[in-house]
């Protein structure tokens, strides 16, 4: 035999009843063997090759559905963190009582397209004896709205209703205290504790609900209220101070330059945050769940590997004689033991295109399947209300999709390598004594 390709075509003293056919010259005889062995002619789909590839399918299609949707959640929790907070703040850890002179000062940066004080802080708000300590947010409406699309939110009411007597709540909150647009409550002021030290009592300022608002992300929904920039600044005994300022910065200006940028000039004291720094425990968390799911669903596709490595073991102790016959024909050993390990590298190949495709259809009928398992369990309503979603998201990142296909491909090729060495240590004369 040679080392390009063994002919088996007329001589069968040869021994050549293992190669039925003429091979094509461009074709070498291991890749041949290796293909003929994984689906031999005229026989049925072998169940060998059939668990395999279908192992190394449910391995990779799990794999890039879990992470998909979890870049999904990851991706709009971001594009939440944006909407709601603006893409920059500017702090000082204590009260700005020129704030006007400090917003000027950003507005003058050519990265920057709108700026908005803000206030924040905890209160006590009160409808029919039932208290509740949500977080308020003071802010000037109309340079808001350059900033946070508020209006989107809006799910009832009018936000030019907003005035210094009136608030917006969000959508849990109101549908904890069975608020409706039009409701007067009660907002008590952390300003209490400190009058009653001096012996003095303060009221409770009566406010109306003129809107109610529904973000999509549970952190805000579940418990804050926003008021006028004047309310709060009240009810915190501010005067005219702001705790911050809020930033959107111009299309396609990269965040953390900008950030670089505004701090280099900001008197000291001042500090500029951008939106991943402001969130980076929360996003570290989010990021860290990915890759545990990652770590964990990849052991799917490590059990394929095992599998694949047992069949080809046992392929290897059937076809011993074969295997003998092979390096007495002229093959050298790491020919040999590419007929076995190209096996895993096609099952991982195949198994990765199914894959592939099987994830792409499960992902394009998710929200079907989601919405027909809420309706089984009579769980839509918990999923509209805890998880703060109608539609799943998805989003399939290509570099995890890389890292998907290089992995599942590679571990089914070494799962192949252990067969190939122990059928390329056969000795050919041991070989074809086997019985």
């Amino acid at each position: 035999m040679s080392s390009s390709s063994p002919r088996c075509a007329r001589n069968e003293r040869a021994g050549c009843e293992a190669f039925p056919i003429v091979i094509d010259r461009a074709v070498p005889w291991y890749l041949y063997i290796a293909l003929k062995q994984l689906l031999p002619s005229g026989r049925r789909f072998p169940f060998f090759t059939f668990v395999s590839v279908c192992g190394v399918t449910l391995g990779v299609a799990l794999l890039i559905i879990v992470l998909s949707v979890m870049n999904g959640f990851g991706r709009e929790i971001r594009t939440k963190i944006v909407e709601t907070q603006g893409d920059v703040l500017v702090q000082s850890g204590r009260i700005e009582n020129e704030p006007e002179a400090l917003m000027t000062l950003l507005e003058a940066f050519p990265e920057v397209a709108a700026v908005a004080p803000f206030t924040q802080g905890p209160i006590m708000l009160q409808y029919q004896s039932q208290p509740r300590f949500p977080v308020i947010y003071g802010i000037d409406l109309k340079r808001e709205l350059e900033v946070v699309p508020l209006a989107k939110f809006l799910r009832s009411g009018d936000l030019d209703d907003l005035d210094d007597d009136s608030i917006l709540v969000s959508s849990e909150l109101a549908s904890g205290l069975r608020l409706g647009v039009g409701v007067e409550v009660e907002v008590y002021s952390p300003l209490l504790v400190e009058r009653l030290k001096n012996d003095e009592i303060l009221l409770p300022r009566a406010v109306r609900v003129v809107g109610i608002f529904e973000t999509g992300w549970n952190q805000i929904d579940g418990n804050t209220v926003i008021g006028s920039l004047r309310l709060m600044q009240d009810l915190y005994g501010l005067g005219n101070g702001v705790h911050g300022v809020k930033l959107r910065l111009k299309e396609g200006v990269d965040v953390d330059t900008a950030v670089q940028a505004i701090n280099d000039r900001l008197d000291w004291g001042f500090r500029a945050l951008s939106w991943i720094d402001s969130n980076r425990d929360f996003l570290f968390v989010l990021q860290l769940e990915k890759n545990i799911l990652f770590f964990l669903l990849l052991f799917v596709v490590l059990v394929s590997a095992f599998a694949i490595t047992s069949s080809l073991l046992i392929t290897v102790v059937r076809k011993t004689r074969e295997i003998g016959l092979f390096g007495a024909l002229g093959g050298r050993r790491w020919q040999v033991a590419a007929c076995f390990c190209l096996q895993g590298l096609v099952i991982g190949v195949a198994g990765t295109v199914l894959g592939f495709g099987l994830a792409s259809v499960a992902l394009a009928f998710r929200n079907d399947i989601i919405h027909a398992f809420a309706k089984v369990t009579q769980s839509e309503a918990a999923l509209l209300r805890f998880y703060q979603f109608a539609d799943l998201p998805s989003y399939s990142n290509p570099k995890d999709m890389i890292i998907i296909a290089c992995a599942s491909v590679v571990i089914s090729t070494v799962a192949g390598m252990i067969p190939a060495w122990r059928a390329a240590r056969l000795k050919p004369a041991e070989a074809l004594r086997t019985e």
